[in-house]
This record gives structure tokens, sequence and C-alpha cells, in this order.
């Protein structure tokens, strides 16, 4: 179980309301294979081929793992360099009757393990997510409309490693109908092609991500570090 806390903004009227809600994860889902157009998923699948990495049986998948991965810290630890990000929208639900939350996050993956089983590279990397929040009834009207962005950050260079509209991907909704969120449960809703080809994060990079509503206007935001622990043979 994770425990993870976010700073929720809802928009009432023309004002925007701020209110932190505690999350007790159990459940923690990853969709794969996401896109809504089948030859976006074509070019994410060949990015992985190039790595090693079978296609997928079937698209979307969905990958069961163990939500104490979820984190909010600024860095996390890694086994070698060749583990990667991604930047994706997180759908979590909280026990209380809190709604439905979205958030950006995250589904760090160890590039070489992939090669070998696409859900134990995800299993052994920590998911980062934002702390802060928005309430999915508030822009679940116009969803297809908000961006996702991420920038790697590498030897003090940074440069757009993601960036498009998640009307590329399959609308949450598709989502949900297919793979309900339940309380205490969160699920990464997919990722955007890699400009410039997927890149291993070595000691001290970064990935910055960014869920931007052009709507209302705002933007979720985190960033976080890699620490590239030593693979002792």
């Amino acid at each position: 179980m994770s425990q993870v806390s976010f700073n929720v903004v809802s928009r009432s009227g023309t004002s925007a309301v701020s209110t932190v809600n505690t999350v007790a994860l159990d459940r923690l889902t990853i969709a794969g294979w996401a896109g809504r157009d089948q030859a976006a998923i074509e070019h994410h699948i060949a990015e992985l081929a190039a790595l090693g990495v079978k296609r997928p049986s079937t698209t979307p998948c969905f990958y069961r793992l163990g939500a104490e991965l979820v984190t909010q810290a600024e860095q996390i630890d890694v086994v070698g360099v060749k583990s990667s990000g991604e930047a994706e929208c997180v759908l979590v639900r909280g026990v209380d009757g809190d709604g439905l939350l979205v958030t950006v996050g995250s589904d760090h993956t160890d590039r070489e393990v992939e090669a070998y089983g696409v859900t134990v590279s995800k299993q052994i990397c920590p998911k980062p997510v934002a702390r802060d929040a928005w309430y999915f009834d508030d822009v679940a009207d116009h969803w297809d409309q908000l961006e996702l962005r991420s920038y790697a950050i590498a030897n003090g260079e940074r440069r757009v490693y993601q960036q498009g509209s998640v009307a590329s991907l399959l609308a949450a909704a598709d989502l949900l109908e297919r793979a309900p969120v339940a309380a205490g449960a969160a699920m990464f809703c997919g990722t955007l092609a890699v400009e410039g080809g997927i890149v291993g994060m070595r000691d001290g990079d970064a990935l910055e991500l960014e869920l931007h509503d052009p709507v209302l206007n705002r933007t979720l935001r985190h960033a976080y570090r890699v620490r590239a622990l030593p693979i002792v043979k």
C-alpha cells in the first residue's frame, strides 16, 4: 500500500478552490499501448522493438503492479542506466467519496529488462506522480484538449522529450469502461511517442512532466531526478 497526498484545485464558478486529499492506494494499473491512432501505436511499438521488446499480444493491455511503486519524491533510485520515464495522465480514486482525480506522472521503466518482460520491467521501477491534481469532472468535457509534455535533462541540457494532445490516446472514459478505477486505485493512462528515440537515464539525469489544460489555463507539473545505483556482477 502507498499513501499519497494531493493538493486538488477545483473550479467553482470563476474561482479556484484548493483542498488536500490523502489517498491510500492498494491497486495500481498501467494502461499500455493505449493509443487511439493505430499508426501512432505502431510507432511506439517500433520504438520499443528497437530495444528488443516484443510486440504486445493485444492493444490496449493493462498491467497490474504493486501500489507501493507510486511516489511523489523528487528523486528515485534505479539500477543501472537503462531506465527512462514517460509522461502520462494518471487517474486516482480515493476511498472516502472524494471523487476521481487526475494528475500527471511517469511510467518509469527499465528498458533492458523490458526486452525480457514488460510487466517485470515496470514493476522494478518507482512511478513518480505530481503533488497537485484536478477533479476529473472538471476536465471530462474537454479531455481531448489536454496536452502532455515532458523534458529530458542530461549533462545540463534540457530538451523536449514528448509533447502532444491526449487526443492521440484512448479517452479516459474509454479506459475507465475497460478497466474501472476502484476506490484506493490508480491508473496510468498511456503515453506519447518520444522525440528522438528512447534514451536511458544516467545518474543525475532528470525528467520534467507537464499536463496542461488550455481551456481552464492551468498546468500540473512534476520533476524528478534519477540516482543510478551500480550493477554488481
